[in-house]
């Protein structure tokens, strides 16, 4: 059921580990004398409550990693700024310290959001090995739940840190660090192991038992991505793995959300406030579940939902044009870079003056989800909210046309990941297969994709314009800098710029190094085990 997870653990828990090290002396003797052991289904809760907020506290004021501000330290907030403002699809106004390094590519080993981000995964991993060491014999499906959330995390830490502790018991010793193609195999391995103990794959709603819990599919679709950026991570390619387990979630019970309600389109409908409730929902393989009045976080919907809005300047609602985004939050920071707008109009003939609603109609295609009233296309001015199209994607408002029970806090449930991720990577897999083209299968699966948007079909597809359909799919998901770096176009001489990328105007390249993110300082000083990432 939705609330096994909305009802957040009241219980204090140990190694809320602050900011001196993520391997230091994991130890299981708790600090705080008041401290109570907590049950099997606490800590089970907790491992997934930490990805859905901060800490214990209801509005982000306890957070589980110390060091940071708790309102910016969510699990989901960093992961998304490390895979979206670093690209070319969202920059940032914000003057907050460590914005500007993703915007502009320049972060280093003491930018204070990787770090956080950093810490935060190895807080989740520890909940984690705590569950499997005091209660890995409770029950079988829980704990390879857990066993697959950890693959979770070591599947970002593998992915944006390369060569990194490996730590799978609670132990008193500092790790040595793993290589990249040693967290790769661990994270294979245990998905691999817990696979057929996981639930089988079933499409729910939040009404049904299971919802927000992940099952065989989860472990598939992870799969997927890993095999898709095999190359990446080891240097050898998977691409038939890869678009066998992507296959086999398409081939699942989950669906792809294909009928909208009223004025709302079925795509918009998978980033509302009763997503979890609609058939949406059946399209989500792996959600965070939010609730505005038990699961309140800065970090994860509400940050999708404010971030890029203004209260007095967009206005959303598709019958009553008074109504914003179903909340009275408008953070007036991020905007859709011109080459994310490009995706969608690519004459360079993105309107100026529509709603969404409308935009959506110009471009053609239902993802297209750009607000450009008294807005401009190019970010001349990067402090100017206005410069910039808005993006008006994630909502708080239902079908009905309601916003949500709570003002301010959103209902939305965060879909980490959904099915329509199984399309594209069977498509891409295939087509770095067969040459470089998408086969006529991998062409079907991506014409699926547009058919749900409204958008015309296509008779062919080069590996470019898959990586331009990754983007119209998941702008705004948190996938963007992982599909940029197995494209080739990230770090390093490539053959595409995007605005203030590498932190000019009109972009430039930037090191090839920076595919990696940096170790934080503050771990390699408590570590001596550890060695920086080159060029940091």
């Amino acid at each position: 059921m939705k609330t096994f997870i909305k009802h957040i653990l009241p219980a204090a828990l140990l190694l809320l580990m602050g900011m001196t090290s993520c391997t230091k002396d994991l130890d299981v003797t708790p600090i705080d004398p008041n401290y109570v052991e907590p049950s099997a289904w606490q800590l089970y809760n907790k491992c997934f409550a930490t990805m859905a907020t901060a800490g214990n506290g209801a509005a982000d004021d306890d957070s589980d990693v110390d060091g940071i501000d708790g309102g910016t330290s969510g699990y989901y907030r960093q992961m998304w700024n490390e895979q979206e403002l670093t690209t070319d699809e969202v920059y940032c106004a914000w003057g907050d310290e460590g914005i500007s390094g993703f915007c502009y590519n320049t972060y280093d080993a003491s930018h204070p959001m990787l770090r956080g981000f950093y810490y935060r995964l190895y807080v989740a991993i520890t909940f984690c090995n705590q569950y499997i060491a005091q209660y890995g014999d409770y029950d079988p499906q829980m704990t390879a739940e857990i066993r697959f959330l950890r693959a979770y995390h070591y599947y970002h830490l593998v992915d944006g840190w390369g060569n990194v502790p490996l730590v799978t018991a609670i132990t008193s010793e500092k790790p040595t660090q793993a290589s990249r193609a040693e967290v790769y195999s661990f994270i294979e391995s245990e998905l691999l192991d817990v696979e057929n103990q996981l639930a089988a794959p079933k499409a729910k709603k939040s009404t049904d038992e299971g919802y927000g819990r992940p099952d065989r599919a989860a472990a598939w679709l992870l799969l997927a991505r890993l095999y898709l950026n095999a190359e990446v991570y080891t240097g050898t390619a998977q691409w038939a793995k890869a678009a066998q387990y992507a296959q086999q979630v398409m081939s699942s019970n989950y669906e792809l959300n294909t009928t909208g309600v009223g004025k709302w389109s079925a795509y918009r409908m998978l980033f509302m406030g009763d997503n979890g409730e609609t058939n949406a929902a059946k399209e989500f393989i792996f959600p965070l579940l939010q609730d505005g009045k038990r699961t309140t976080s800065w970090g994860c919907s509400l940050y999708l939902i404010a971030a890029p809005w203004k209260s007095d300047l967009m206005f959303e609602h598709p019958t009553d044009p008074t109504q914003t985004n179903g909340t009275t939050a408008g953070w007036q920071g991020h905007r859709a870079r011109p080459e994310l707008v490009a995706k969608f109009f690519p004459n360079g003939d993105a309107p100026i003056g529509l709603r969404g609603i409308e935009m959506t109609e110009a471009a053609g295609d239902d993802r297209a989800l750009f607000n450009s009233v008294d807005r401009t296309l190019s970010i001349d001015e990067v402090s100017v909210f206005e410069n910039g199209f808005g993006y008006v994607k994630f909502v708080n408002f239902k079908t009905d046309g309601s916003a949500g029970h709570d003002q301010e806090k959103p209902d939305m449930d965060v879909p980490l990941m959904r099915k329509a991720e199984a399309y594209l990577i069977y498509a891409e897999a295939t087509a770095r297969q067969g040459g470089g083209n998408a086969t006529s299968e991998g062409i079907n699966a991506l014409n699926t994709l547009r058919q749900r948007a409204n958008a015309s079909a296509k008779s062919s597809f080069t590996l470019n314009e898959i990586c331009d359909e990754w983007s119209r799919e998941f702008f705004a998901e948190g996938l963007r800098r992982t599909t940029l770096i197995r494209f080739n176009k990230y770090g390093g001489t490539t053959d595409y710029q995007w605005q203030w990328k590498g932190g000019s105007h009109d972009g430039r390249d930037f090191a090839a190094t920076r595919n990696l993110f940096p170790i934080p300082t503050t771990d390699l000083v408590a570590n001596s085990n550890l060695t920086q990432n080159p060029g940091y």
